[in-house]
């Protein structure tokens, strides 16, 4: 019995690395995956929330010079201030342009909270770069708000298919990959790098910290705080999931899907 279930594990697991070994190979430079609903475009965005970060005068990691004798004073515990909170930075990398946004949000990290933030990259920058697209490929993880098994999230995506006249597909990083999602090394490590040992006081100094990112490549980011409020556990019935105007992928149509918009469309 024993050696019978060690085989099966063995078995999971070489089935999960070969499924994410295809993944890659299909999707790591082009942005093509092997599915019917899935293409190469330059309308391709990678989306992910970035780590949470507590407001106020606390200790980030990484070094930056000051004058000798005058150390950045900052606080012992990293407690949440009230008042403060945390802030919950969601990214939207456009690909093609190496341009990124990112929404600063004061409240809970959900599914709303995250095409929201993609929204306001369309309205503010995608549509001005890409007048005439009609489709918009999103590469995200697996997990977290934008995650595969978030029902919201896709109730969400068709709201903003609906609104822009968009075909919304979606290509999922298999589970324990989101290392490869291109935001992480195009954008998120270098806002990091940027704020390197500086305190984020509020709000506003992280947006500006954010929005003064850039890289010898030409990286250019927008930043704005969201300061609506985002409740937790909301409810997707079965019958709207039914309602959804979704294509499944030929490859893993639990990671690969298209969202299109329902007829009669808003205005972009």
């Amino acid at each position: 019995m024993a050696r019978r279930v060690a085989a099966s594990a063995v078995t999971d697991t070489n089935s999960s690395s070969r499924a994410s070994s295809s993944r890659f190979r299909l999707s790591a430079s082009s942005g093509r995956v092997s599915t019917d609903v899935i293409v190469a475009t330059e309308e391709h965005i990678s989306v992910d929330t970035k780590k949470k970060e507590l407001v106020g005068n606390f200790k980030t990691a990484g070094r930056e010079l000051r004058r000798k004798g005058r150390p950045q004073p900052v606080r012992v515990h990293d407690f949440v201030i009230p008042g403060n909170g945390r802030a919950v930075p969601y990214g939207v990398y456009d690909i093609a342009a190496n341009e990124g946004w990112v929404s600063v949000g004061i409240d809970h990290d959900t599914a709303t909270f995250a095409v929201e933030s993609i929204r306001r990259w369309w309205r503010r920058m995608g549509r001005k770069r890409y007048p005439k697209a009609k489709r918009l490929l999103i590469t995200a993880d697996c997990g977290g708000s934008n995650g595969a098994r978030v029902r919201l999230w896709k109730v969400e995506l068709q709201n903003f298919a609906n609104q822009t006249g968009l075909a919304i597909t979606v290509a999922h990083h298999p589970p324990g990959t989101s290392k490869w999602n291109r935001i992480e090394h195009r954008m998120f490590a270098f806002i990091t790098q940027n704020w390197r040992a500086k305190p984020l006081l509020s709000h506003k100094v992280i947006v500006q910290l954010i929005a003064a990112t850039t890289t010898t490549s030409g990286l250019a980011i927008a930043c704005d705080i969201d300061a609506t409020n985002y409740p937790k556990g909301v409810k997707v019935s079965d019958q709207l999931i039914k309602q959804l105007n979704i294509r499944y992928g030929r490859f893993h149509p639990d990671w690969n899907y298209t969202i299109v918009p329902k007829l009669n469309p808003s205005p972009k």
